[in-house]
Formats: structure tokens, C-alpha cells, sequence
């Protein structure tokens, strides 16, 4: 497994440990998790391949769903 793949996954340890803790620190812990992630996508899919960067981008949406759905719902309220 290479060190970008290792990183990946410790993200995703990291981002499950802020998801139990209180609620007042989800959404400054998910910026903080967005700008570390991107780095590390961009990482992953360099050193690994484009199929690799497509399960982590995969799993960060997954893990990182309220943040996505609110940009999507800030685009289509753009668009009106």
C-alpha cells in the first residue's frame, strides 16, 4: 500500500473520530477535512491512478455528504 493510500485512509479515521464528537464541531472540522483532503485526492490520483483517485473522491463524498449537499443546493438557488 503506498503512502498516499495510507494517508487516505487515516482521513478517513480522522473524519469518523470528529463525527463523534459534539455537533458544534462538525462544520469547522469539515472545512478543515476539505482542504487537507483535496491535497491528498490529488495525491492519491497521481501516485495510484485514476481509478484509485475515483474511490477515495468516492469515499471523501461519503464521508463529507452535508457539505456536498449544501453546495449543490447553493448552485441550484444560483441558477433561479
Amino acid at each position: 500500500m503506498t503512502l498516499s493510500l495510507v494517508a487516505a485512509c487515516l482521513w478517513v479515521v480522522v473524519a469518523s473520530v470528529i463525527a463523534l464528537g459534539p455537533q458544534r464541531y462538525h462544520w469547522p472540522a469539515a472545512w478543515g477535512l476539505i482542504a487537507v483532503g483535496v491535497p491528498i485526492l490529488g495525491w492519491v490520483t497521481w501516485q495510484n491512478g485514476a481509478i484509485w483517485g475515483l474511490v477515495v473522491l468516492a469515499a471523501g463524498l461519503s464521508v463529507l455528504r452535508w457539505p456536498v449537499r449544501r453546495l449543490f443546493a447553493n448552485l441550484r438557488r444560483a441558477e433561479r
